[in-house]
């Protein structure tokens, strides 16, 4: 017989919950919030997956939120448990993945009185969240139906702002009374706004009379309607479309590595290539160097698309186009001129020079970093979703092409610190097979991430394994340390490897330490087995930082 929590407070939350369809909750275990485990666990409409590290467990819920494009909500007990959920609140922030944030907690009045595990939860991450919300303890008036608006509030605001929302749920004692029979609950009414869009005229004209429009996508889910609207802007050479490895564009004509074009670029360049519009669209963009470029070509216009960020990034901002970029593409395609235009022909050739000076450099590689991801690009199949941790990865990863295969990494905030946890809950949630490309240090610095029984046996994970931070040997600045400081505080020199971590987690485990070793084990890598499988390739020794100089140099 089911059993289910006896607390008014929870059986609403779950009954909102499911008209709402949100359905999958990650659960961390404790006492305080028992109530909530026992509940969801018990109804047969929602997933419940028991993540024991909330730090973990809500990059974990951010991985499924990306995957299943909707809300998920996470749980745990009162006290710093709560407070651990805030590296992920802090990406879901930036990126706008929407997670829903249930923190149980000792009742309101019991806060600063040294009661255990109890903090100041009210609020605690109101710099990082859409919402903010407390529901009362059942004892108290209208509790029910108080809570009810609430919760129903701190959901829709979930959904329109694609974001978190936090929900702190003081509960009183007992904590274990159950119910067996659940009362009825009326159908809620739905009041999600929509936003209604008209693009202002003064915007077409200034397209029509610009002569050199440059579209640049950071950060970005795939999108077939976007891709199709910007494919038509492209077909005639009207506009030039800069895209990263993570905006998910694919076309011939899209200039999708951006580092290979625009790096050396000399103050004359900074004037030749410069737009005079510049449309930007997506989230966070990794190149430093195109932001470098765009800060200093001042285009005239800077139009921002995107429905809640409208940041300055370039120093030039001029206009905030607060709606979806597919929805302002089918409104501004339907006015504008789409005629050939010189400025898309001028990088065009810087393309083709820079991609050829590419394929040259290949040819002279040795066993390194670089070796690594440019057989990883070219071998993985193409139904694999792709994750990358961030720092050296996601930068190594913008210098080449992995087809039509989905991209993502957290660039929300660009910390290592889930890296592993997103890739492995997005790949609970996904059909698809997923592969995590990491780093040495984001890769042990999240073990967590593995602690969990729900990872797929058809998930893979690559750790190029270079036994330091070595984008701290890659970016200007770290190199004046003293070279012990360096490698000490900074660069974080190691010897481990993830041999007995994939044992005891249940993964199967290959090493890798040159070139001839890494072509003969990648097929069987990506073939079917009982197990996840991690492979680590070992570039210790190796003047990675070196080589990754030498081919922007070789660009030159």
């Amino acid at each position: 017989m089911k059993k289910y929590s006896s607390k008014r407070s929870i059986q609403v939350l779950a009954n909102l919950f499911q008209q709402y369809g949100i359905l999958d909750v990650v659960i961390s275990p404790g006492s305080r919030n028992a109530p909530l485990a026992i509940h969801f666990s018990e109804l047969d409409d929602f997933n419940c997956f028991s993540i024991v590290d909330e730090r973990s467990a809500a990059f974990v819920a951010l991985g499924m939120a990306i995957s299943e494009k909707k809300p998920v909500a996470i749980t745990c007990t009162s006290g710093s448990a709560a407070a651990n959920y805030y590296p992920a609140v802090t990406e879901a922030f930036y990126s706008n993945i929407p997670l829903l944030i249930l923190t149980a907690d000792r009742p309101t009045d019991y806060v600063d009185l040294f009661d255990g595990q109890t903090i100041r939860q009210k609020n605690i991450f109101h710099q990082h969240s859409y919402g903010d919300f407390e529901l009362l303890e059942d004892s108290k008036d209208n509790a029910e139906d108080i809570n009810s608006d609430i919760i129903k509030k701190a959901i829709e605001l979930c959904f329109e702002k694609q974001g978190p929302v936090h929900i702190n749920i003081p509960l009183e004692e007992p904590l274990y009374d159950l119910v067996s029979e659940l009362p009825k609950f009326p159908v809620v009414e739905k009041t999600i706004k929509k936003k209604e869009y008209e693009i202002p005229s003064n915007l077409v004209a200034d397209w029509n009379t610009s002569q050199r429009i440059m579209l640049l996508v950071g950060t970005k889910d795939y999108s077939p309607e976007l891709e199709n609207q910007l494919t038509q802007l492209v077909k005639n050479h009207t506009v030039v479309v800069l895209s990263e490895v993570n905006s998910n564009l694919h076309h011939d004509k899209f200039f999708r590595h951006i580092d290979r074009y625009v790096t050396h670029f000399s103050e004359e360049d900074y004037k030749t290539y410069a737009p005079d519009l510049l449309i930007t669209v997506g989230q966070n963009v990794v190149s430093k160097r195109v932001k470098q470029f765009l800060r200093k070509a001042h285009p005239k216009q800077h139009w921002h698309l995107d429905e809640v960020w409208q940041p300055d990034t370039y120093f030039a901002l001029t206009q905030k186009v607060e709606v979806k970029p597919e929805i302002f593409f089918s409104k501004l395609l339907h006015f504008i001129n789409l005629e050939p235009k010189p400025y898309y022909n001028l990088w065009d050739v810087l393309r083709d020079k820079k991609d050829k000076k590419h394929s040259e450099f290949l040819n002279l590689i040795e066993f390194s970093d670089f070796y690594f991801f440019n057989k990883a690009s070219n071998s993985i199949p193409e139904n694999y979703n792709i994750h990358f941790s961030n720092s050296s990865a996601i930068r190594y990863a913008q210098l080449f092409d992995f087809g039509k295969r989905k991209i993502y990494c957290n660039r929300g905030t660009s910390g290592i610190d889930g890296s592993t946890s997103t890739a492995m809950g997005f790949a609970i949630k996904n059909a698809k097979p997923t592969l995590l490309i990491t780093g040495d240090l984001s890769f042990f610095y999240d073990i967590n991430g593995l602690w969990n029984q729900y990872i797929p046996p058809f998930t893979r994970i690559m750790i190029f394994n270079n036994g330091e931070g070595n984008i701290f040997k890659i970016i200007p600045g770290p190199g004046n340390a003293n070279p012990n400081t360096l490698d000490e505080f900074i660069a974080t020199k190691h010897h481990k490897n993830a041999e007995f971590l994939a044992k005891h987690f249940g993964f199967t485990y290959t090493k890798v330490e040159d070139d001839g070793t890494l072509d003969r084990v990648l097929d069987n890598f990506y073939k079917p087995d009982v197990q996840p499988k991690i492979i680590e390739v070992f570039t210790q020794g190796k003047n990675n930082a070196d080589v990754l100089k030498a081919y922007f140099n070789f660009l030159k």
